[in-house]
């Protein structure tokens, strides 16, 4: 199962892992997110909803995305590239969109004001 990490990290968190990743020390698939709320900002529902629809399924044009979500092609259109923007959707050498992971794990600790 491949699975990529959606983490709310300080820019030398991401720093430190790209530095170890230059050394040579495996990483793994990671979307570095600077706080909480823009993680659940990107993360709306709907766009929850369309990754599990996408997930392990290979690239898909985003009709084909918003027909398994049986939503409005311009809305899914939009959270399409909201994603893209974010890295967290690719496209393919067709132009196709892809979700290549089978599971997203959240990793992030709220702490007291």
């Amino acid at each position: 199962m491949k699975t990529v990490t959606f983490a709310v990290s300080s820019s030398e968190e991401v720093k430190r892992r790209a530095r170890a990743a230059f050394r040579g020390t495996r990483q793994g698939p990671r979307v570095s997110f600077a706080s909480p709320e823009l993680l659940f900002s990107l993360m709306t529902p709907k766009r929850w909803e369309l990754i599990r629809a996408m997930a392990g399924a290979g690239a898909m044009s985003i009709r084909e995305a918003a027909r398994r979500v049986e939503r409005d092609v311009k809305a899914v259109h939009g959270d399409v590239h909201a994603l893209l923007d974010a890295g967290v959707l690719q496209r393919d050498d067709d132009g196709l969109v892809v979700f290549s992971f089978d599971a997203i794990h959240v990793d992030f600790v709220l702490h007291a004001a």
